[in-house]
């Protein structure tokens, strides 16, 4: 019998942008998204991946440690209290990105794995933290992820998570396919003129490098006061063939649903036996200096 798995994606625009009060801001984000979450589990998701820093404005836009306080113990934090209540109550496996504080002065953008049931099951910290234009100054508010790069163990499927700027370099995909990812979410906050033209390039690419499927998720919009650019939304997921299934729009809030058959990993690796092929002993000037 196939083994599918109905998954989802939510993009979503800033729900606060005029209003300098950091609580009503996340707030305003948290409501936003309850909806949609009750959304993706009308239409039969098994799994749920949320935008990066869901719970906020891109804040990266600025270098301004007022922030700082929009950050949360993980997993005792109020916010993935509330999501672990959401799994549980839709009976679905969440990823949901936030801003975690691991102890003060250290933070981390960090992705949380629930399952269906309301347990914790880990996280993930993204390792590769830009800090370039336009207003991308994330080493302003986050440290490299310290946890490697793990795969969870669900009812719907192997998990691995992948943030935003991390989909730029090959060598974390290719350490979650060989610790057997079947899915692998990217939550991403990027925009256009910056990135839009390699949004389906790389992330399909490291879907055919790896052969599992890929969720990649983008916020739409613009966000006051900063305007940095567009959010240009275009979330999808693309099978291990690296063809797109389905994508979102470019400017609106959206659930984006895709049935993974996870049964065509076997299939794909059986055909392009890329992990049979590799040359690990031969790589070795690949992680010196």
């Amino acid at each position: 019998m196939p083994r599918i798995t109905r998954a989802a994606l939510i993009q979503a625009s800033n729900a606060l942008s005029d209003s300098t009060d950091l609580n009503a801001i996340k707030q305003a984000m948290i409501d936003k998204h309850i909806p949609l979450i009750a959304e993706a589990a009308s239409k039969g998701a098994q799994i749920c991946c949320l935008q990066e820093i869901f719970s906020g404005p891109y804040f990266c836009a600025e270098q301004d440690g007022r922030w700082y306080e929009t950050a949360e113990q993980v997993p005792d934090g109020p916010t993935i209290k509330l999501m672990q209540g959401l799994a549980k109550e839709h009976s679905m496996i969440m990823v949901v990105p936030i801003y975690e504080e691991a102890m003060t002065g250290v933070y981390y953008n960090t992705a949380v794995v629930i399952d269906e049931h309301g347990e914790y099951l880990g996280r993930y910290r993204k390792h590769h933290i830009p800090h370039c234009n336009p207003g991308f100054w994330e080493k302003f508010y986050f440290t490299p992820g310290n946890d490697g790069y793990p795969v969870f163990e669900t009812s719907a499927g192997k998990i691995g998570v992948y943030i935003c700027y991390d989909r730029h370099f090959p060598e974390g995909a290719r350490a979650l396919g060989l610790a057997g990812a079947e899915i692998v979410f990217n939550p991403s906050a990027t925009v256009a003129g910056l990135s839009e033209y390699l949004w389906k390039l790389e992330q399909p690419a490291h879907a055919v490098a790896n052969q599992f499927y890929v969720g990649a998720i983008n916020r739409v919009g613009t966000e006051a006061p900063w305007n940095i650019g567009e959010f240009y939304g275009q979330s999808y997921f693309c099978d291990p063939r690296g063809q797109i299934m389905v994508e979102g729009s470019r400017e609106d809030d959206e659930v984006i649903i895709a049935d993974l058959d996870l049964d065509m990993i076997e299939e794909v690796r059986n055909t392009w036996q890329f992990f049979r092929d590799r040359r690990p002993e031969s790589y070795g000037e690949l992680t010196e200096g």
